[in-house]
């Protein structure tokens, strides 16, 4: 719906069975349980006139105008038992009283807890696709596809050699921060030669799949910027396949991730090569909490290694001033088993379980934005420049 300060030429809305329709200079007023009868063989008064004083009076309580100073021209078309209504707009400006605005008309989304989140902008924002670029369902690990047996075989190396003791390996070493310094848009430049082989939804370039996430939130979401940054750093970690930072192979840097140090939850994609890993082996880690406690919090369990956690130790040394909700959304953008099957909650805090309703609406953009269509680079690169100027130092240590 066009925001009040602009002048839409022609305004639409169905309400129940109403299509109510306003040229320029009218304005939709919402009409609850305003119903015409099913059967169109009542007489006139019951099928017209009736609902058509409903829309009347309402629109009278609501603007607090007087019932007989409504000045109004009422064009009536029953087609398959809708009614288009043109109403002329009162002038509310003359009004002293004060419209209440209930919860639903503003644009912020308040989830169970009163945790506020901000409404998308409009209804005609990102609309999730059915299918990815090769024809099949997102994040469909059966689908026959030319990268699907590699896809397996990646998971497969993947839950055979992520162990506790190499991902407390890894942080050790990359906690240095010693590969290079460089900017935020430098290492996105970077990524212009890494391929997920992961991913059985993409095979563009990685700067790609960046942009496309952050423009489409960009969307639908114009205010909230630093979830535009977020979204367009939230993959750099894959730095860590390129020479430069080790040449890490492919099971060490991508795809899903999981906690170690307590069993296998049965929602990790093929599962069934857990059963290799040396951890499988250790009693100590193969209940549900294994070395952990009921609300722990998963910024003390121990992730497999990859790009996530890479990616967050980064920003977070290097003084982001990203909100909570932002880190979260790197270090856990792909832990699938928790923000899509629901699985390992019981670790999680109270701060956790309000960031993840920030995950859950980036995930949509993570996964359903990959497209063919590409992003014109060099025409966003200003905006998201000033974005990374605000939240982080010119150059970072990696």
């Amino acid at each position: 719906m066009p925001r009040q300060n602009e002048s839409p030429r022609v305004s639409c809305s169905t309400i129940n069975n109403y299509k109510i329709l306003f040229p320029r200079q009218h304005k939709i007023f919402s009409v609850e349980d305003s119903k015409l009868p099913n059967s169109p063989g009542k007489d006139f008064i019951w099928n017209y006139i009736y609902p058509l004083l409903k829309v009347v009076c309402h629109i009278s309580f609501h603007t607090c105008l007087p019932f007989h100073s409504l000045l109004f021209c009422c064009y009536i078309i029953s087609v398959r038992h809708k009614m288009t209504i043109l109403i002329e707009q009162p002038d509310l400006a003359l009004q002293s009283e004060t419209k209440n605005v209930h919860a639903g008309e503003t644009n912020e989304l308040v989830f169970d807890g009163g945790f506020p989140l901000p409404k998308q902008e409009s209804e005609d924002g990102f609309k999730a696709p059915e299918i990815n670029s090769f024809g099949h369902t997102f994040r469909n690990y059966d689908a026959e596809s030319e990268r699907q047996k590699g896809v397996e075989e990646f998971y497969r190396q993947q839950h055979i050699n992520q162990t506790y003791d190499f991902v407390k390996r890894m942080r050790k070493e990359y906690g240095k921060l010693d590969k290079a310094e460089m900017s935020i848009w430098e290492c996105c430049e970077l990524l212009n030669e890494v391929v997920d082989e992961s991913d059985p939804d993409l095979d563009e370039p990685q700067i790609q799949h960046l942009l496309q996430s952050a423009e489409a939130i960009r969307k639908d979401y114009p205010d909230e910027d630093w979830l535009h940054l977020t979204a367009l750093i939230h993959d750099l970690g894959k730095i860590l396949l390129l020479p430069r930072f080790g040449e890490l192979p492919q099971w060490a840097v991508v795809g899903d991730t999981f906690p170690l140090g307590c069993a296998f939850d049965e929602s990790n994609v093929h599962h069934k090569y857990f059963k290799e890993n040396p951890d499988n082996n250790c009693p100590a880690y193969n209940t549900k909490n294994g070395i952990y406690t009921e609300g722990y919090g998963l910024d003390n369990v121990v992730m497999s290694w990859g790009h996530d956690d890479y990616m967050y130790m980064v920003a977070k040394e290097n003084g982001t001033t990203l909100p909570s909700a932002g880190l979260f959304i790197i270090r856990y953008h792909s832990f699938y088993p928790l923000h899509k099957e629901g699985a390992y909650t019981h670790l999680m805090n109270e701060e956790d379980v309000e960031n993840l309703k920030w995950l859950k609406i980036f995930n949509k953009y993570d996964l359903y934005s990959k497209s063919k269509v590409l992003i014109d680079v060099e025409k966003v690169k200003p905006y998201y420049l000033s974005l990374t100027q605000k939240y982080f130092p010119a150059k970072l240590r990696w």
